[in-house]
């Protein structure tokens, strides 16, 4: 099967753009895993994408910005919000590479509703904070999270799963082959309407900084299933001021188009 080359230049948006929003004070953790880990996590006919033989699951903390619909303007209130999501990286059975998320965190509850109902996105209600602050003339960004109800699925911790990372971004770098695999996604793949789907997007080439890890304290990761994962240092870690990002319309891969 023909994969897709890793490139930081988003192919052409199908038309129409049904949404766009900007991604903001992001912050990357990333630990490589053996793909056999997750390939049970994997919407029908999509795969784990692999770099170098590894697979990786992402931790994801940002600040979503004035989302809207099409290319219209943000919707108030709700279009802006915390989010966490935990993801993994995927190719389809086209050969087009994208994420799955096992979990989006976010604090506005009628997000969870509508992007569940939408596209069964795993998206989870959650109180949470983010801060940033100068320290010894760097800043440190603080992400907080608690789920509002018991987490639940496969390996999942019973409580009300919680996470705190408090990073220290550092000066701008150049992408690595490895950073444009973890950050080079033009889309999302998810099971829905009885399909495996693709939702494509475009943005600019992330502009990447050197970011470590002050405080890691995370239960999302095992929420999800993967439990004792965060237990180990992660392989990869970056920060981003973010970028504008907008969303086709979502297509079923050819190979999973009903009979």
């Amino acid at each position: 099967m023909r994969v897709d080359p890793v490139s930081t230049q988003a192919p052409p948006l199908p038309r129409p753009v049904v949404m766009s929003q900007d991604w903001r004070d992001l912050t990357f953790v990333h630990w490589a895993v053996d793909p056999s880990t997750v390939e049970r996590f994997m919407p029908p006919g999509v795969r784990p994408d692999v770099h170098d033989g590894a697979s990786y699951v992402g931790l994801v903390p940002f600040r979503m910005v004035d989302a809207g619909f099409a290319d219209g303007p943000a919707v108030p209130f709700f279009g802006t919000f915390l989010e966490t999501n935990v993801r993994l990286y995927s190719v389809g059975p086209d050969g087009r590479r994208g994420v799955v998320f096992l979990s989006l965190d976010t604090d506005r509850a009628a997000v969870v509703a509508g992007a569940r109902a939408a596209l069964n996105l795993p998206y989870r209600w959650a109180a949470m904070t983010h801060r940033a602050d100068t320290v010894a003339g760097a800043v440190e960004h603080t992400y907080a999270a608690r789920l509002r109800r018991p987490a639940g699925g496969p390996g999942a911790v019973p409580a009300r799963a919680s996470s705190r990372v408090v990073v220290r971004v550092g000066e701008r770098r150049e992408a690595t082959p490895l950073d444009e695999f973890l950050t080079a996604r033009w889309g999302l793949h998810t099971r829905a309407w009885g399909a495996s789907l693709y939702v494509p997007n475009e943005h600019p080439a992330w502009a990447l900084h050197d970011a470590e890890v002050v405080r890691l304290d995370d239960e999302l990761v095992a929420s999800v299933g993967l439990p004792g994962l965060v237990d180990r240092a992660p392989d990869r870690v970056a920060f981003s001021p973010g970028v504008h990002t907008r969303f086709g319309r979502p297509s079923r891969s050819p190979r999973t188009r009903p009979a």
